[in-house]
């Protein structure tokens, strides 16, 4: 079957009349009624009644027709979306990370992004629950965890190492601490159970099952100012600790604590030419910084 058929269907059952097929289609009427003529000879079936009054669908012309106007409008899908890929450093992309991150990482990335490309349209949702971030939800997702769910596609950027952190002040008032052998000595700046995923789980249960005194946090920011203001000792990520100047690392990385940093995309948003350059924009920049995110220099 010759597809083009369907044009001539579609402009035929629209317009009504041969006249009015043709002024669509910018053809003239007898060309189109040559058209038709060809196709009910070469499909063996009439797809129009023909009356003064003009053109009505038969049954098959019904089917014929709605096939038309189903194709008509995938075309113009497709035309919209090849549009986006000749445009593709144009239109928005959604962004989801943990406010920290944001802060921290993300910002100044992001600022170049929009100098090189500043027709990108940027729309950035935080959440200091990572569990919130719904993937669905965001084209880019930067988070960090162990074990990504098998069906998101990503890029691992690096594993964050973390470190027990406090001011020098609070370091003097508490002289000859011990944080493996005595860590009830100290006051403990601690996540609640909402952002747990962020922190080393593990080595609280086996360090601090005994502690009492503990300020607990549902943000990792507000973990990072109350350690700088010397309230008391907190693991933080190396890239936070080390970028504090009121903190000092009281420990080295803690060993098998780490957390991986991936940036997800959405698969429903991967064709996207502008998704693809973001990505790939946003991982090479991550990646340069995998230095800091992965610290291990001897305290």
């Amino acid at each position: 079957m010759d597809w083009d058929y369907l044009r001539y269907v579609r402009a035929l059952a629209i317009g009504g009349t041969l006249a009015k097929a043709g002024e669509i289609l910018g053809v003239h009427q007898t060309t189109v009624l040559r058209r038709l003529d060809h196709m009910e000879e070469a499909l063996a079936v009439r797809l129009f009644e023909r009356s003064r009054e003009g053109l009505k669908l038969t049954a098959a012309g019904e089917m014929a027709f709605y096939e038309a106007d189903k194709l008509a409008a995938e075309i113009e899908n497709l035309e919209r979306k090849l549009r986006q890929e000749t445009t593709a450093l144009e239109g928005k992309i959604r962004i989801a990370t943990p406010d920290t991150l944001m802060a921290e990482l993300l910002a100044p990335i992001l600022t170049s992004l929009l100098i090189k490309y500043p027709d990108i349209e940027l729309e950035v949702l935080t959440d200091n629950d990572v569990s919130n971030l719904s993937h669905r939800e965001a084209d880019l997702t930067l988070r960090p965890e162990n074990k990504p769910q098998a069906t998101w596609e990503g890029e691992r950027i690096a594993a964050m190492e973390y470190a027990v952190y406090a001011t020098p002040g609070y370091c003097r008032r508490h002289r000859g601490f011990d944080i493996d052998e005595r860590p009830e000595q100290l006051r403990w700046i601690i996540p609640d159970e909402t952002f747990s995923l962020l922190a080393t789980g593990r080595w609280y249960r086996r360090h601090l099952k005994n502690v009492t005194s503990v300020i607990r946090c549902n943000s990792l920011q507000a973990m990072v100012a109350l350690a700088r203001s010397g309230a008391g000792v907190a693991v933080l990520p190396c890239y936070l600790g080390e970028d504090a100047r009121e903190l000092r690392r009281l420990s080295e990385p803690l060993e098998g604590e780490s957390v991986d940093l991936w940036l997800h995309v959405n698969q429903d948003t991967l064709q996207m030419a502008r998704v693809r350059l973001v990505m790939a924009f946003l991982v090479s920049r991550l990646r340069a910084l995998e230095a800091s995110l992965e610290f291990s220099t001897t305290y």
